[in-house]
């Protein structure tokens, strides 16, 4: 479904905003703040950003990176976070946040012991809660977006 935003109008500020005033706003602030105030390294919080993307289908999540104090992710960084088992680009904390998003994504029913006994020994339970905040508003909203057909409809600002 595409959906119908009048001429002139941005498809985010429209959608989120004007069409459901009583939601759209506290989505927005959500999906803000997990930018604002992660405590999460850039590559980690990418990986799982990616990932979910990835999953998901939305191009423009596809298409956008984080920057923080100047700083993006390296060329070639999504096509690692696909190759996340085998590739040698990749940290245990960053390849545990893109196996996480994956597993949160298509099978959260399987995270087992083994999968937490891996996850607490790279990651504080605080951190854990964290990331897993992150990734659910990157599946609630990029999911939106892209069964919306927002996706297609914003572009990512360049620089």
């Amino acid at each position: 479904m595409n959906l119908d935003v009048p001429d002139g109008k941005d498809p985010i500020q429209y959608a989120w905003g004007e069409l459901v005033p009583g939601i759209g706003p506290a989505a927005a602030h959500l999906s803000l703040a997990v930018y604002e105030h992660t405590t999460l390294g850039l590559r980690e919080f990418e990986a799982a950003r990616l990932r979910v993307a990835q999953l998901n289908g939305c191009a423009f999540c596809l298409d956008w990176r984080t920057e923080r104090d100047g700083r993006k992710v390296e060329d070639g960084f999504a096509d690692a976070v696909t190759e996340w088992r085998t590739t040698d680009a990749f940290d245990d904390r960053t390849r545990l946040a893109a196996e996480y998003a994956e597993r949160y994504v298509l099978d959260h029913h399987g995270l087992d012991e083994e999968f937490w006994d891996r996850m607490t020994a790279h990651y504080t339970q605080r951190e854990i809660v964290e990331l897993s905040m992150c990734i659910g508003s990157w599946l609630a909203f990029g999911r939106l977006n892209r069964v919306l057909g927002l996706d297609t409809m914003c572009v990512v600002p360049r620089r």
